[in-house]
């Protein structure tokens, strides 16, 4: 006997999509691959990621009109597709409303456009910038009518729909939207439109990964609906969209402020939908819970409804015993260790296919950074490896195009790297057999196709260059030089490793009678990068950084994991040497060592980047921060201890932030990032001795110290 009943499931979908700036046909084709995919698994509602129709890291090609006719363009390819029909559709572009430009969710059912919402908060701080291309809508629960363009209208026999912030609804519920940085504002739309009756709601996204930042997205997801329950759709970008930034996708769908579908945060795929079924008795238990929100409810001012007939499920149906709703899951997070393995990873994987390059070149010293960044190109070649035999067509199709065979079939990674990653150790008389070894150990290990030289010759040959033009020959501080003589010493090493990086990257492919070039990657890590503890031009100048937003702490730790994860044992000898630039002649007596040279340690440095970057301090408010830190155990540091530090570091961050405006385009990874091109938009011309801030410092130590005086002549007359 059948049985008749009141239908409150509901399948949902969201996913996770690998866009590419202006890549606008292949974005389409993600788009509608994502829609099948939602509606194979039973989904009346598909949202997707934030501008995921011409893709989210369009930059300033926002301020051209094209992009806004074209997005249009594919956008009424996918609203005619018979493949769209049938199932609510939540799609991000940019649109031009009254010469305005703005970043909009369109929502749409079989063919007819419900909703154009704007973002209302738009995100730009950071990496962020958004209010350099799109104006904020900034009227909550206003709307107007917006003209449709022709080639829409002769798809939707629409002339004109509903622009603003308004909610939809259907038969059995009401939907809201939310676009990526409304969810971290502290007036989150969700939380009015919880209020007046929403109960599904969306948020599109284009949010990046840094280092332990998953953490606070998640938070936010799920307390988006612990409060005042309901469903939350949550889309995201994920891979490199043609930029520094890898977006971390996490696509989650959240209920009640439980976790019932999470997707990858690092992975290969290009399309990736994740569904819950839903039901609506689940939220609306939930709400009779909270009385507080039913006596918010009176004070709120009601959204727009846009009332329509579409159901998200039948009034009835007959009872089907294999259709239930989805069980809570626990919320997946990576351990860092493993973010630095898998974010640069699929970043350098997306550069290179979409680039078509014929690989990567990489100057591997025999140090850490060179080891962590060779390490990364190992994983690469892994997962593509996990890609192709989990069946991965796209995958496939993109390796056996990088190697020109269209019957290759990687088994190993080994395999992959001896045909796309090539790596050489340049080294002088100045470099130890220790390091030789480790980098021709590491590079047999990882399969990469290898050249040991030596540069001596070229280096005597530009020295000799000037010994002639000149009549003087510089020395090496060690033998009777002066500082002046030993540095120039030291960069003509490094800037001829780059010259010869970019000779061996065009050239090294043709002598393997295969065609293209090389991508060269550096390997200078975030912290040099902030002290500027490198040679401009030097071999940390390359096409592309995998490491350079990772601290050097946190690439010992990755080391240290990938030691044991990927059994490379020579790891371990990377990560106990002390790190050396191998600029200097070594002697019995000595050996250059990087923390020396620079004259503070990394753990330092790491606290420094934060402290300026990350909490906005100054010289004065950064030594006020670290003497109460540092004068306490295990550190127990004097103010003049403190204070000489902080000025030390202060004036080599000013005397070298002109090298980071030529810094390599590296993988973001950490907010204290310096990087000059975007993220940290700072003079490269400053007084580097702060002598305002200095002088309030030395002020402060004085009192300190005075104080400290008092106390220990007061302890000995009590003796």
């Amino acid at each position: 006997m059948s049985v008749t009943i009141m239908a409150h499931l509901i399948t949902v979908a969201t996913c996770n999509l690998n866009q590419w700036a202006l890549d606008f046909e292949g974005n389409r084709d993600r788009i509608i691959g994502s829609i099948e995919i939602a509606k194979s698994k039973g989904a009346k509602l598909r949202v997707g990621p934030e501008l995921e129709v011409c893709g989210y890291g369009c930059l300033d090609h926002f301020l051209e009109n094209d992009v806004y006719d074209q997005s249009w363009e594919i956008y009424s390819e996918i609203l005619s597709d018979p493949r769209t029909q049938g199932i609510v559709l939540d799609i991000g572009m940019p649109i031009i409303h009254k010469s305005i430009k703005y970043n909009c969710r369109i929502i749409s059912y079989n063919g007819k456009i419900l909703l154009i919402r704007p973002k209302l908060y738009l995100a730009n701080d950071g990496n962020y910038r958004e209010m350099r291309y799109f104006t904020p809508w900034n009227r909550p629960k206003y709307f107007e009518e917006f003209h449709l363009p022709s080639k829409i209208i002769k798809i939707s026999g629409q002339n004109k729909v509903i622009f603003g912030d308004c909610v939809i609804q259907t038969r059995e519920t009401k939907l809201g939207f939310e676009t990526c940085e409304e969810l971290f504002t502290p007036q989150s739309p969700h939380i009015a439109m919880a209020l007046d009756g929403v109960e599904i709601f969306t948020n599109s996204s284009g949010s990046h990964h840094e280092l332990r930042k998953l953490n606070t997205r998640m938070k936010l997801i799920t307390e988006a609906t612990t409060k005042c329950g309901g469903v939350y759709l949550y889309a995201n970008q994920k891979g490199c969209d043609g930029d520094r930034l890898y977006y971390d996708g996490c696509a989650s769908i959240v209920l009640n402020g439980k976790m019932l579908a999470q997707g990858s945060q690092f992975s290969l795929k290009d399309i990736e939908v994740l569904t819950a079924t839903i039901d609506l008795d689940d939220v609306r238990s939930y709400r009779n819970q909270k009385s507080a929100s039913m006596q918010a409810v009176l004070t709120e001012e009601v959204y727009h409804t846009i009332e329509t007939d579409i159901e998200l499920a039948p009034s009835s149906h007959v009872f089907d015993p294999t259709i239930r709703p989805t069980l809570e899951q626990e919320v997946k997070y990576h351990l860092p260790e493993e973010e630095i393995a898998l974010g640069p990873a699929c970043w350098l994987w997306d550069y290179l296919r979409r680039s078509k390059c014929a690989g990567y070149f990489l100057p591997l010293s025999g140090g850490i950074d060179s080891c962590a960044t060779a390490t990364i190109v190992h994983l690469m070649c892994l997962l593509v490896v996990e890609a192709v035999r989990n069946g991965d067509k796209q995958v496939l199709e993109d390796i056996q195009t990088l190697v020109h065979d269209n019957t290759f079939i990687p088994q190993t990674p080994q395999e992959i790297a001896s045909k796309l990653f090539y790596t050489s150790f340049m080294g002088t008389v100045n470099s130890s057999k220790e390091t030789r070894y480790r980098a021709k150990e590491l590079a047999t290990k990882i399969g990469s196709f290898h050249v040991d030289m030596n540069m001596d010759t070229l280096v005597t040959a530009v020295v000799n260059v000037f010994e002639v033009a000149t009549g003087k020959k510089p020395i090496f501080k060690i033998f009777g030089g002066s500082q002046t003589e030993n540095l120039a010493l030291q960069n003509i090493q490094a800037r001829l490793r780059m010259v010869l990086a970019y000779l061996f990257a065009q050239l090294l492919p043709w002598t393997r009678r295969i065609s293209g070039g090389l991508l060269v990657l550096g390997s200078a890590n975030v912290d040099e990068c902030l002290r500027g503890y490198l040679t401009k031009y030097d071999c940390s100048s390359a096409d592309i950084n995998p490491i350079g937003g990772i601290s050097k702490t946190d690439l010992k730790r990755f080391i240290a994991w990938a030691e044991i994860n990927f059994e490379l044992p020579i790891l371990n000898e990377f990560l106990t040497a002390t790190p050396t630039a191998e600029l200097e002649p070594i002697t019995e007596n000595y050996v250059q060592s990087d923390e020396v040279d620079m004259g503070m340690t990394y753990d330092e440095l790491s606290r420094f980047g934060r402290l300026r970057k990350v909490e906005k301090c100054g010289p004065y408010s950064m030594f006020i921060k670290l003497y109460h830190e540092w004068s306490q155990p295990p550190y127990s540091l004097t103010a003049e201890q403190v204070a000489e530090k902080v000025k030390r570091f202060w004036f080599f961050y000013a005397i070298n932030r002109h090298k980071m405006t030529t810094m390599t385009p590296a993988y973001h990874a950490e907010q204290y990032s310096p990087d000059d091109n975007r993220f940290d938009l700072r003079p490269f011309l400053i007084n580097p001795r702060f002598p305002h801030a200095s002088k309030k410092i030395d002020q402060v130590v004085k009192i300190i110290s005075e104080r400290e005086k008092k106390i220990a002549e007061s302890n000995l007359s009590v003796d």
